[in-house]
């Protein structure tokens, strides 16, 4: 891989691109939007929370690709050509119990030995105004065409609740595996789409 900057990916629609501290006004809308829709999540930011999140978020990105470390973080996603910022998306580094689910075929599901693995993950947030339209399917494939094409990646995750019906339905979309944790450990854990590179569909899912 001869660099690991994400480039901003531009679709019939949309542009994901790196965040702006100038973003700052867009994003807090956002989160709070997003936070009065999810009652009990971690959306809800002060205004100092933001500029630093955003501050930290921009330097990652200059340091992971001195690191030769994927493109993770968080991106914009922006509506062409206004450049009005409709949601954030990304790649996430996820570490968990992967070894449990049935299609993993793992050799940490015995009782004691539930042992955490890494998986490449990706995850979207749409403002709920701008929902239903498709958006963040979009932005979802752009990144998977990324991730496959140019990163190489043999296995793309997403993790939602059993209770996200539209998460749910959009892992369905981007033509991933919906897998259901069995166990009631860990609680965060609960329905994890899998996505195999095109050269691997068909095959068994390993851990």
């Amino acid at each position: 891989m001869s660099g690991t900057a994400l480039p901003p990916l531009t679709t019939e629609r949309l542009v994901i691109r790196p965040l702006r501290t100038d973003d700052q006004e867009a994003v807090e809308r956002l989160y709070a939007d997003i936070a009065r829709t999810d009652a009990g999540s971690d959306w809800a930011m002060t205004r100092a929370e933001v500029a630093r999140w955003l501050e930290w978020t921009a330097l990652s990105y200059g340091e992971l690709v001195r690191l030769r470390q994927p493109a993770y973080g968080d991106r914009a996603i922006s509506l062409r050509p206004s450049d009005q910022l409709i949601g954030i998306c990304g790649f996430v580094p996820c570490l968990d119990a992967f070894g449990q689910l049935p299609s993993f075929a793992g050799s940490s599901t015995r009782v004691g030995e539930r042992l955490n693995s890494t998986a490449f993950g990706l995850y979207w947030a749409v403002a709920p105004s701008q929902q239903r339209r498709g958006y963040a399917t979009e932005a979802g494939r752009a990144l998977i065409d990324h991730a496959f094409g140019y990163l190489k990646l043999d296995r793309i995750v997403a993790t939602t609740t059993h209770t996200n019906a539209a998460s749910i339905g959009l892992m369905e979309k981007l033509g991933m595996q919906i897998d259901r944790n069995p166990y009631p450990d860990p609680p965060w854990l609960q329905v994890v789409g899998v996505l195999l590179h095109p050269s691997l569909r068909g095959m068994r899912v390993e851990a």
